[in-house]
């Protein structure tokens, strides 16, 4: 038995007055309300009509769970309501993990946007480059990025895949040169960043490989840091495309051995498996595929 249907059916005899206007109310037929009835008076183990007049009446139980059956509906019904009006205007506080970079160099681009689209959505910034257990500290969804992710149970959707770049200022170039080659680097001011795992594997088309450690002139922990010494002119940095591409196309910093491949890196979208995603999730991630689409991020 449908509870659920039979709950309904049950609402609307009492309300129409009789079997058939109800059977009619709901374009069914009246055997089957009367089938449904039974089915629930069954269930319960409770007479709820009385069917010994022409006109019915409810029993004192018939009384006592319309009543229930009213408040049940309704609720279930307003909750309806409201995952559609949901999925029409994403609304709500949506709590995102986000790497520094993001949360930094990247946010003026994106998040005026996102504002202006969605408007009742509260967005709760969390600036962090560790990855943090969705579930527990009761986040939403995480970007990260990274060259590959390990096993997880979270669904994992890529953002974009950017390749990774040298770059200076003009200001650097103008006073120190233009290397032209991977072995040209080892003279010029490196600047890198703390939490690398490894130098800077630089690939030439025909195949040719070299490792690069930009170690002791200048290290930071944070891509910000690192993004600014850059500008400011203090040497040579590896950043993803994804985070100098308006810096280049403005001219703030150049290219340093284009013709080198420096490998890439994936920028992800994490958030918990569920059969029914939240709006405000999926019109965040959408978002963000959009900012971070690879016609913008060139690889």
């Amino acid at each position: 038995m449908n509870q659920l249907a039979a709950m309904r059916a049950f609402r609307c005899i009492v309300e129409s007055g009789g079997f058939s206007a109800a059977a009619e109310r709901l374009d069914t037929t009246h055997s089957t309300m009367s089938r449904q009835l039974q089915q629930l008076e069954g269930e319960l183990g409770v007479q709820l009509i009385n069917r010994n007049t022409r006109r019915f009446s409810l029993t004192g139980a018939g009384e006592q769970y319309y009543s229930a059956c009213v408040d049940i509906l309704e609720r279930i019904d307003a909750a309806s309501r409201a995952m559609a009006q949901g999925h029409q205007r994403p609304g709500g506080l949506l709590r995102v993990s986000v790497p520094l970079v993001v949360g930094t160099l990247d946010l003026p681009h994106w998040l005026p946007g996102f504002q202006k689209r969605y408007p009742d959505i509260e967005l709760e910034l969390c600036c962090d480059d560790r990855f943090v257990d969705l579930l527990a500290e009761g986040f939403d969804v995480a970007l990260r990025i990274a060259g590959a992710l390990d096993d997880t149970t979270l669904v994992a959707r890529t953002l974009t895949v950017s390749k990774q770049v040298l770059v200076a200022s003009p200001a650097y170039v103008r006073e120190h040169g233009l290397p032209r080659t991977a072995q040209e680097l080892t003279g010029h001011r490196l600047l890198s960043f703390v939490g690398a795992t490894s130098g800077w594997q630089l690939a030439s088309a025909r195949g040719e490989s070299m490792n690069i450690a930009p170690a002791g002139w200048f290290r930071t922990n944070t891509i910000s840091a690192l993004h600014s010494a850059t500008l400011a002119g203090a040497g040579i940095a590896s950043f993803t495309h994804a985070t100098v591409r308006n810096d280049l196309a403005q001219g703030r910093l150049v290219a340093i051995l284009p013709q080198y491949s420096l490998g890439e890196r994936h920028y992800f979208a994490l958030y918990p498996q569920s059969r029914h995603l939240a709006p405000k999730v999926r019109v965040f991630v959408d978002y963000m595929v959009e900012f971070y689409g690879p016609d913008k991020a060139q690889g």
